[in-house]
């Protein structure tokens, strides 16, 4: 029978769609990641992932086992969660989204520990679909991220703690930075900053190839702290939420670039134990009193 690394494995393959990225997550080696899925396969019997020289992508069997996947390891995180709670102090385990600015979540963080210093809080950062399956597998209790209506479980509605636009992020010394508004045409000789961890990236691209504007790529990162930096030496422009704030940069007003997120709180759609749910009600009460709307959106500096 399987074991547990293996379905971690797995999950980290089908959140980043790739075996070398996905092994890093894990910690291990991607020979190591490869043989434990080959080895899950065997065992299963069946073929879990079509494989590319440039991705990977689920087969049918791969799309049934995500959900069972999920669920044993949710099982499991439960499990230990009660054998944990007899003897541990109170933990909060806490997703965070990677593009929600460290600043906004320091501070939260911070100002909760001031209010209840006797929280254990755990974070775990990820995109928007890393998120989503850890709340599905239950290996996290709560998470900052992007809303979109009601949760999965369908019963509330998220607790909304940010609503912006996405702006164009220039250095401030850019010849546009004393413009309110840039139109996408000014952008066609300039060079782009990639933020590839962006929930709009695709949106943003077909935005700039509709225009039929395609900046040269300066760089592309994960990292958006790194983004904001080169934007701010001059290296390229990018697209950012309103709410990231970075010395030496300037955002303005895309012309016709209408997307907006708003940024909240999610639950595990699973049931939680009285404890956790203590744990969760206070964060969620002090994290909504909160003033997260005092970001100046529409042309911030």
């Amino acid at each position: 029978m399987f074991e547990l690394y293996q379905l971690r494995y797995f999950l980290a393959v089908v959140e980043t769609g790739s075996f070398t990225k996905a092994a890093e997550r894990v910690n291990v080696t991607q020979p190591t990641l490869s043989a434990g899925i080959k080895k899950l396969e065997q065992q299963l019997d069946v073929d879990l992932f079509q494989r590319s020289s440039r991705r990977v992508f689920l087969t049918e069997a791969g799309t049934k086992f995500v959900k069972r996947a999920k669920s044993i390891l949710y099982e499991c995180n439960q499990a230990q969660v009660e054998l944990s709670a007899v003897v541990a102090p109170s933990v909060l385990r806490l997703g965070v989204l990677r593009t929600v600015p460290a600043k906004l979540v320091g501070r939260l963080l911070a100002d909760y520990r001031r209010h209840d210093a006797t929280v254990i809080i755990e974070l775990f950062e990820g995109t928007e679909q890393e998120i989503q399956n850890r709340l599905d597998e239950g290996s996290i209790d709560l998470a900052i991220t992007i809303t979109r209506g009601q949760e999965a479980d369908g019963n509330s509605q998220p607790i909304i703690l940010l609503e912006e636009p996405y702006l164009l992020a220039l250095s401030a010394t850019h010849p546009l930075a004393g413009f309110d508004q840039v139109e996408v045409q000014d952008l066609a000789q300039d060079s782009m900053v990639v933020r590839s961890r962006c929930e709009i990236l695709s949106e943003t691209s077909r935005f700039f190839t509709d225009a039929n504007v395609r900046p040269r790529l300066a760089f592309r990162t994960e990292q958006d702290e790194r983004a904001m930096q080169m934007v701010a030496a001059g290296l390229g422009v990018t697209v950012v939420p309103a709410s990231y704030r970075v010395e030496g940069v300037v955002k303005r007003v895309l012309t016709n670039f209408h997307y907006r997120r708003n940024v909240g709180l999610k639950r595990s759609p699973h049931p939680i134990n009285q404890d956790t749910l203590k744990l969760i009600e206070s964060f969620t009460q002090f994290a909504g009193s909160q003033n997260w709307q005092d970001i100046p959106i529409k042309y911030s500096t």
